[in-house]
């Protein structure tokens, strides 16, 4: 029989060309329950998931409606291949701890956490019972909406885990349809970081951003932005700092100064995060060549004022 992913060594290399295996899912909230399903259209048998809130008794039926409902420790025994244990970052540790401490889990299963900042620490208890640790963070968002089992197709894994477990990780993620970035355990929580800050505050950036163009009086704010936030995205992947356009690279302080103004009386809110945004692409900016520090220092200028809350009056 072919090596498979049922039981991964050094010794015996995991193929892609698979067995099925048997997994579970601790915490089918909206990362749990997508990656389940995406495991059970790769042919996996997903035989069990935990959750206690009503929508995810929902996703349940929805994305796994083969699949038990069950408390957590049953889950992890019913699990002998794969247990994926999908809380909020915080609760891993504690939930790997009392499985550990009920006798659920057993040597040679994989247990899985997804969560982007942590390492392999969290999974210690579960290590010490003999199974094999692995952290999986898909990087990609998820709203719990249909399309995001869609969205998982081409995205990069961060992956952390044992020599051992390289093999099945590997496997795992082709499976998934996905790549794989090798974290360094103690690289987990940059990595995250990084994440975390391209997107979850470009949520914040652009809703703020279409509230102040409703403050100025445009009726389809998202079909002004779309274009624009797209072009610029993608820019930016291709060209890094070269992709910057606007004030702040050509050293226009005057503009800048009468952002702050507007902004001090229509949305006091958000000149704190103007200020920081700014001087941080005068920073880059500068540093990429793209604005010459003697051009720049009308600029600083006003944004250092700007931290006093007196922004240049006459520019």
């Amino acid at each position: 029989m072919a090596a498979s992913m049922r039981r991964p060594s050094i010794a015996r290399p995991v193929k892609t060309e698979a067995a099925t295996l048997t997994v579970g899912i601790i915490g089918a909230g909206r990362v749990g329950a997508t990656l389940g399903a995406a495991l059970a259209a790769a042919g996996h048998r997903v035989i069990a998931a935990s959750g206690t809130s009503d929508a995810t008794t929902e996703r349940i039926d929805r994305l796994l409606p083969d699949t038990a409902h069950l408390p957590p420790n049953q889950v992890a025994r019913a699990a002998t291949d794969l247990l994926i244990i999908a809380v909020p970052d915080d609760a891993t540790a504690a939930v790997t701890r009392g499985l550990a401490d009920d006798g659920a889990l057993r040597p040679g299963q994989v247990v899985a956490h997804t969560s982007g900042a942590h390492g392999l620490a969290q999974l210690d208890p579960a290590v010490a019972r003999g199974a094999r640790p692995l952290a999986l963070h898909p990087a990609m968002t998820f709203t719990g909406r249909p399309e995001d089992l869609a969205r998982l197709r081409g995205i990069s894994y961060g992956v952390t885990t044992r020599a051992d477990v390289r093999p099945f990780a590997e496997c795992l993620v082709a499976q998934l349809g996905g790549a794989v970035e090798w974290i360094r355990d103690r690289d987990r929580a940059l990595y995250h970081a990084a994440l975390a800050h391209g997107a979850n505050h470009l949520v914040t950036l652009v809703n703020d951003a279409l509230d102040r163009l409703r403050d100025a009086g445009v009726r389809h704010p998202e079909r002004v932005l779309a274009p624009l936030l797209r072009a610029s995205l993608e820019n930016t992947l291709l060209l890094g700092d070269a992709a910057l356009t606007g004030p702040v690279s050509r050293g226009d302080a005057g503009t800048v100064a009468r952002h702050l103004a507007e902004l001090t009386e229509a949305a006091p809110d958000s000149v704190a995060v103007y200020r920081a945004l700014a001087r941080r692409t005068a920073d880059r900016a500068i540093s990429a060549g793209r604005l010459r520090p003697v051009d720049a220092e009308p600029l600083l200028g006003v944004l250092a004022d700007a931290r006093e809350g007196t922004p240049h009056d006459d520019l």
